[in-house]
């Protein structure tokens, strides 16, 4: 046999082992790791025990043939390479910034966010609204928002930022000319918690009702009959609630405050009770409707609040409306100056929203509120809850549902607590 027909011989054997090899592996990882194992069908003598490892065991207790897909983790070698492919691609994936661009009427929200769709917040972001020239993040929260603008399509190219990587093409977004009142799309991204804000300055509920209270009201659970049902309404300021208890005293529904928009900076903030009363008023068998706090000075913050309630909603289960709580913020508040056009323009706006999601929509106000700051002819299709502190209402208009004390005490919530009536159909 001459040297080349040596060498292709050697070459064919060669393969031939390496596939035999390659069955042998796969049939033991198979018989091993499938849905039925090898068995041996021959029984060890009595007090012989099988010696040695099987190499499937072995194989995977080392990490070998493939089985642990993060083991390159453990090799301190492999941080050392001059140029590493895998750590690259995470790098390039973990800097990339994307655009979620939104409008309502008239505006555009342009929110900056990361590969998991979160803002990116503490950067000093610039976009160019083409034909139109470049805006900033002042606050720096990742949100850049740009009102007064036509109707049409326009582009928005996002600027180099040190240290990310920007979407090489603009995004096209359409411009609306009038108020879609339709829930907004990831708002979730503007939804912030206490822990972003200042508390004790944003969350500065109004006192219209207390303030027009008398030495009348009831202080305990009404007496009801026919359709009519008796309940609450909670926020952070009840603390922990025992709703087993709270059932048992006979309390029918709840009102839980989903949330509110800060007095000072607008800014949508979640109850950090919210999830907790949810879940808590659910396993204690107390069917709940929501609220929420407006601080929203025109429609489109408007439909932003009742986006936002809509999406901390959409997991629970709701036997009552969705309201907008329509207050004072203790004079100094960003809304408490709206004139009531303004004002019932608001309502409106985060009703309409709330009702196209599919829920019942309500508003939720004092006697001097209802009176003075709205035009009620245009809201009474609405569901109204009433605030007003006496044993016996003055307010001469439509109402469903009738919150009479701010001051009642019940088992299994400490400190006073807020009663309702609810006027069943």
């Amino acid at each position: 046999m001459d040297s080349k027909l040596r060498k292709i011989a050697i070459l064919v054997s060669l393969a031939v082992i390496l596939l035999v090899s390659a069955v042998v592996v796969c049939g033991n990882r198979f018989s091993d790791g499938g849905g039925s194992r090898s068995v041996r069908n021959t029984p060890l003598p009595q007090g012989q025990e099988e010696e040695g490892t099987p190499p499937q065991e072995e194989a995977r207790k080392t990490g070998q043939i493939g089985d642990d897909l993060s083991a390159f983790l453990k090799d301190p070698a492999f941080f050392d390479q001059e140029y590493n492919p895998v750590l690259e691609a995470a790098k390039d994936a973990a800097s990339r910034l994307s655009l979620i661009v939104t409008s309502v009427e008239r505006d555009l929200r342009i929110q900056i966010v990361n590969i998991d769709g979160e803002p990116v917040r503490n950067e000093n972001f610039t976009v160019e609204l083409e034909g139109m020239g470049e805006y900033t993040d002042p606050d720096r929260d990742g949100v850049i928002y740009i009102g007064g603008l036509a109707a049409g399509d326009y582009y928005v190219e996002l600027k180099p930022v040190d240290g990310y990587k920007v979407p090489n093409n603009p995004t096209k977004v359409q411009v609306k000319d009038k108020v879609a009142y339709v829930a907004i799309e990831d708002i979730s991204l503007l939804i912030r918690t206490e822990a972003d804000i200042d508390a004790e300055a944003e969350d500065t509920g109004g006192t219209d009702a207390r303030e027009d209270a008398d030495r009348t009201e009831v202080r305990t659970l009404q007496n009801v009959s026919g359709h009519s049902r008796v309940g609450i309404d909670v926020s952070k300021w009840n603390g922990d609630i025992d709703w087993d208890r709270v059932r048992d005293a006979g309390v029918e529904f709840a009102i839980v405050r989903a949330g509110y928009r800060g007095s000072v900076t607008g800014s949508l903030v979640e109850d950090p009770r919210f999830a907790e009363n949810m879940k808590g008023a659910a396993a204690g068998g107390v069917p709940v409707g929501v609220y929420f706090f407006t601080q929203a000075v025109n429609e489109v913050e408007a439909v932003e609040e009742a986006s936002a309630v809509i999406r901390l909603v959409r997991e629970y289960d709701l036997e009552y409306p969705v309201f907008i709580d329509t207050e004072g913020a203790g004079g100094s508040g960003r809304a408490d100056g709206l004139d009531p056009e303004t004002r019932t323009l608001v309502c409106e706006a985060f009703c309409r929203t709330v009702e196209n999601a599919g829920y019942t929509a309500g508003i939720y106000a004092s006697r001097n509120w209802f009176n003075n700051n709205l035009y009620m002819d245009r809201l009474d299709r609405y569901f109204i809850w009433l605030a007003e502190y006496r044993s016996a209402p003055l307010y001469q208009g439509y109402y469903q549902m009738w919150q009479h004390t701010s001051n009642g005490r019940i088992d299994g919530i400490e400190g006073n607590v807020d009663m309702n009536v609810y006027y069943g159909q």
